[in-house]
């Protein structure tokens, strides 16, 4: 193997004069995540204060992102609608992948050349070609989001290549997340500056996607509120600008500092921790790992995102 992850291998693999690589699973992945998650779920509902009876619906969404990562077939089926989907987008490429030669628990795609982000950024690249890698990024990431409704929801640089023709590779399609329309509407809508700063709209938004509830204390309603105000307006602050350097540490530090200012914040820690739709959880994930990658390149992107609408 040249290549090892959490629940199956890459072999680099030839066939009549091409070359491909073989994703192979280790034995009993699929069997072992149902029972992994019966452990760890009384110590998560603990450790976040998950009182709520509805909790289950978050372990489900976990379990089942999982249980598909471990489907081949529909890897092949994803990577490849998603490939097809986004093939004038520029600056992108994807492997091709091969039913003939995949099962379950086997997927053969084409072999593809590049350095992983880390050997990439080791070669101290320009920065019209971080900006450039960046904005191809950031684009794809957009373009499935907005035109798509699902996403590729595991961006961590060990997904990720670059040629030598300036073009990043996107591998692994095994953690995708197909995005409801109601959430897709309530939760960009909450992004919007003007939804911010419109409170009566901002609260109802905030009941329709489960970060406030009915149960809630009159009282605290204000002070949670204004929790989500501060988060939401800081963690979309990318979206209100034209173009936005993810170089810049003060963004990502303010964004440690408020994580650590509200996780001692008395009315938080009495909450409910149960919050928020299920659908937020990768959705989330799919933005701090974007984000994290962008600070990685140093990169200036062009986030408005609806240019990439116009693409295809």
């Amino acid at each position: 193997a040249l290549h090892a992850a959490s629940i199956g291998q890459v072999h680099k693999a030839t066939l009549n004069g091409d070359t491909y690589a073989v994703k192979i699973q280790y034995p009993g992945v699929a069997q072992s995540v149902t029972s992994d998650l019966k452990l760890v779920k009384p110590i998560a509902v603990r450790l976040f204060n998950m009182q709520g009876t509805d909790i289950n619906k978050y372990f489900d969404e976990v379990k089942d992102k999982l249980l598909e990562e471990t489907d081949y077939k529909l890897e092949l089926k994803r990577g490849n609608f998603i490939a097809n989907e986004s093939r004038n987008l520029p600056g992108i490429i994807f492997p091709t992948y091969y039913e003939s030669l995949s099962s379950d628990r086997i997927l053969t795609m084409s072999w593809v050349d590049g350095m992983p982000l880390s050997e990439f950024l080791a070669t101290n690249p320009s920065q019209e070609l971080r900006d450039k890698i960046g904005q191809a990024m950031w684009d794809f990431y957009h373009f499935q989001i907005y035109s798509l409704k699902l996403v590729h929801a595991d961006p961590h640089p060990g997904n990720f290549l670059i040629n030598d023709k300036e073009q990043l590779a996107v591998l692994d399609f095994g953690c995708v997340k197909e995005i409801p329309e109601d959430f897709f509407s309530s939760y960009f809508e909450l992004l919007k500056p003007e939804t911010i700063t419109n409170e009566k709209r901002f609260e109802q938004l905030l009941y329709d996607l489960g970060f406030l509830l009915p149960s809630d204390d009159k009282v605290k309603i204000p002070i949670y509120t204004g929790v989500f105000q501060q988060m939401i307006g800081l963690l979309s602050k990318p979206f209100y600008e034209t173009d936005f350097d993810f170089s810049d540490t003060s963004f990502f530090n303010q964004i440690y500092a408020m994580g650590e200012k509200f996780s001692k914040m008395k009315e938080l820690k009495e909450a409910n921790g149960a919050r928020g739709s299920q659908h937020g959880i990768y959705i989330n994930r799919t933005y701090f790992g974007l984000y994290n990658m962008l600070h990685m390149l140093q990169a200036k992107v062009n986030t408005r995102t609806e240019l990439v609408l116009e693409v295809v």
